[in-house]
């Protein structure tokens, strides 16, 4: 029988796309993290693409604003991921001929609406149309003086914290979260982060990423993760499309640092929720999460 994706999931099916892929000397960080970074003339340059699609992350009932909104937000989302600063973004907009042309310019006011809100400019793209509606948003920017953070540079015993709270996005909140920018510069500023991503598709995904990327494995407290109200641990660990930051900090880390952050950020917190061990003496983790082509 021939093999499909949903035998060998997104993760396989990524590592088989850029398994020898050739790359020159301008390439910082290529595939595998949640941004590329390539050579500037003066900084690096910072460089992300992502998809919504209607069915899989939005439903032809939702709100064209709120559709504009995500498809925006989770690519800054990206670059908060990493401390980088966006600033020039494409949109690819593909649908039906039946839509409303009063939904498409909805749409895109979601888009330039959180755009504007993180001082991007939105400088062209493409129109096509399509079986259902789909939008594609392609951004450049910044790291000033390299200074960027990747998720493989973690280190044993280094400990996991994430942002926010985690579970029940599916009521709403993956639809209106406010990408962690202020909170990453400001982390990346002043703690040891050793890696930092977004957790989108749930931590049950992402924290093992996270740890691979790092070759190391992980233990986790699921009774520790921060829940949204209502939540259960589970739905923490699995749900997805939380969109909070997951990093990796020095065990050094002093608490009046920690201090500093519920001074900075009081309506916001920082939980430790675990820490990074050798892969053979990582525990087996619940599954969860959402996995393309499997989900």
């Amino acid at each position: 029988m021939m093999q499909t994706l949903a035998d060998i999931g997104e993760d396989e099916l990524i590592r088989q796309f850029v398994r020898g892929l050739k790359q020159d000397a301008s390439v910082i960080a290529g595939p595998g993290d949640d941004c590329a970074v390539v050579q500037g003339s003066r900084e690096a340059l910072v460089l992300k693409t992502d998809t919504v699609v209607e069915g899989v992350h939005f439903t032809e009932a939702t709100p064209a604003r709120l559709i504009g909104r995500k498809a925006m937000a989770r690519v800054i989302s990206d670059f908060a991921a990493m401390a980088a600063t966006p600033r020039h973004a494409l949109i690819t907009f593909i649908a039906p001929p039946h839509i409303p042309v009063k939904r498409a310019l909805e749409v895109y006011a979601g888009l330039r609406s959180m755009a504007e809100s993180f001082g991007i400019n939105i400088v062209g793209g493409e129109t096509s149309r399509g079986n259902q509606l789909i939008l594609t948003v392609s951004m450049t920017g910044t790291a000033p003086n390299h200074q960027w953070i990747s998720r493989n540079q973690a280190r044993v015993g280094d400990d996991l914290y994430v942002t926010g709270r985690l579970g029940g996005s599916i009521q709403g909140k993956h639809l209106k979260f406010t990408p962690r920018m202020a909170e990453a510069h400001w982390l990346a500023k002043n703690l040891k982060v050793h890696a930092m991503m977004d957790i989108s598709d749930g931590l049950a995904q992402d924290l093992p990423r996270l740890a691979n990327a790092c070759g190391l494995g992980f233990e986790v407290d699921l009774a520790a993760l921060p829940r949204t109200p209502g939540c259960t641990p589970q739905q923490a660990w699995g749900d997805g499309e939380d969109y909070e930051l997951l990093l990796a900090i020095s065990p050094k880390t002093s608490a009046q640092k920690l201090e500093t952050w519920k001074k900075t950020f009081p309506k916001l917190k920082l939980t430790r929720i675990g820490h990074l061990v050798e892969k053979q003496d990582a525990p087996l983790a619940p599954s969860g999460g959402w996995q393309h082509f499997r989900s």
